[in-house]
């Protein structure tokens, strides 16, 4: 049975050790980074491989939001715009803003189904303030949960039309943090009504996608010391219970430095806290046994919960993609 883990490969094609680990070890998914691209029939190999360790159609996953974050580009494939430019088309023309969140995620599905990867990590459902850490900056749809909301609706949307299962983030909400979550961990002060009418309602309309992310964010007004990812408290009470979300809880990585303790302890806090699979990149080979000797199979809610979300993978639907590039490219090119 495969194990509450999302893992990642060092390099362009899986090492005999490496494919001996999966094997093993048996992860629900993988996730594809930079160092694993070169071109598209090297992907296509890389990802057969992933899921011939395993014996199954693992589910791998990427960061292919455009912008800064973007793991698959030129030369290969297209340069896509950061969210932000989605935000401001919807500024001038609500409708061409949504056709164009759309239409962008419906191309990246393109181009990732075409290589084996079936899973996003987008949308982002974080609405950022100026006081904040640039890491959300432009990556975000705008600056009001209604206009994050309903932009990210359209992104998931798109990708799901393409075949690639969308990735709700960064749950609870990212958009305040004074700090990069990769490099320490951030505090928000602001009081649980704010939160629950700003940052968490982005997240409410969107409850019903399939799989969801955590953030590496302490919210002192519902739990002064564990960040969202490990907390019992912000996991059930806000990301279950007020959001409603009841789809696949993925951490997010969990060497990033936000997160405290041993790999291992990591993994299990954050299993306790709810959530359903762990995520971890970047690793040496060492700590990639550590975090998976740490994860139990996937059971109960979890399975459940995963199971559901891999039902919603579908064909593409039909797709003139270079009439869609043409219009992409000129709604694009206005903002």
């Amino acid at each position: 049975m495969a194990k509450a883990l999302i893992t990642d490969a060092k390099g362009l094609a899986l090492s005999a050790d490496e494919r001996a680990f999966f094997r093993d070890a048996d992860p629900w998914g993988f996730i594809i980074f930079k160092r694993n691209v070169n071109a598209p029939d090297q992907l296509r190999a890389l990802t057969e491989s992933m899921r011939e360790s395993v014996g199954r159609e693992a589910p791998i996953l990427v960061d292919q939001e455009g912008g800064r974050v973007q793991r698959l580009g030129p030369p290969h494939w297209p340069k896509y715009p950061p969210g932000a430019v989605y935000g401001a088309l919807y500024d001038v023309d609500r409708k061409e803003g949504l056709r164009a969140a759309w239409l962008g995620a419906r191309l990246i599905a393109h181009d990732l189904r075409d290589v084996g990867i079936d899973v996003d990590c987008l949308p982002l459902a974080d609405v950022p303030v100026s006081e904040a850490d640039p890491v959300i900056g432009n990556r975000a749809y705008g600056t009001t949960a209604v206009k994050v909301a309903t932009v990210a609706a359209a992104v998931a949307e798109g990708l799901l039309a393409g075949g690639v299962l969308p990735v709700l983030k960064h749950i609870p909400g990212h958009g305040r943090a004074t700090a990069d979550s990769h490099h320490a961990l951030p505090v928000v002060a602001t009081d649980a009504k704010t939160l629950q009418s700003t940052d968490f309602a982005a997240f409410r309309p969107l409850a019903k996608l399939p799989l969801g992310m955590t953030a590496h964010v302490v919210f002192t007004a519902i739990d002064p010391v564990a960040p969202a990812t490990t907390s019992v408290t912000m996991v059930q009470q806000v990301i279950r219970g007020d959001i409603g979300f009841d789809g696949l809880l993925m951490s997010d990585d969990i060497s990033m430095n936000a997160l405290s303790g041993t790999l291992a302890e990591r993994a299990r806090a954050s299993l306790a806290a709810g959530c359903d699979v762990v995520l971890h990149c970047n690793g040496s080979f060492a700590e990639r046994r550590e975090v998976a000797d740490a994860c139990p199979p996937l059971s109960g809610e979890g399975k459940r919960r995963a199971d559901a979300a891999l039902a919603m993978r579908r064909a593409p639907a039909p797709f003139d993609v270079a009439a869609a590039r043409e219009e992409f490219a000129a709604m694009s090119a206005v903002a």
